[in-house]
């Protein structure tokens, strides 16, 4: 992880968002003190896949339009 500070940061914008592109990660410092962290945002289209792919494994799939065989009462 990269570390800066507010007026390093100022000064290379243009390249640290070109390494953020990149995926990593910038801690900016203020006085020597962390005060932000830069980075990628999530890709949300892999997050959701593997949410997907994470519920496939519990679902259960069967024919739902077919008859049961079970009968049953209805009152009209």
């Amino acid at each position: 992880m990269k570390t800066l500070s507010i007026s390093e940061l100022r000064s290379n914008l243009l390249s640290a968002i070109e390494e953020i592109k990149k995926g990593k990660t910038i801690t900016v410092t203020s006085h020597g003190k962390p005060v932000a962290q830069l980075g990628p945002l999530p890709n949300r289209r892999e997050e959701a896949i593997a949410r997907i792919k994470a519920l496939r494994k519990t679902a259960i799939i069967g024919d739902v339009v077919s008859p049961t065989g079970e009968t049953w009462e209805a009152s009209l």
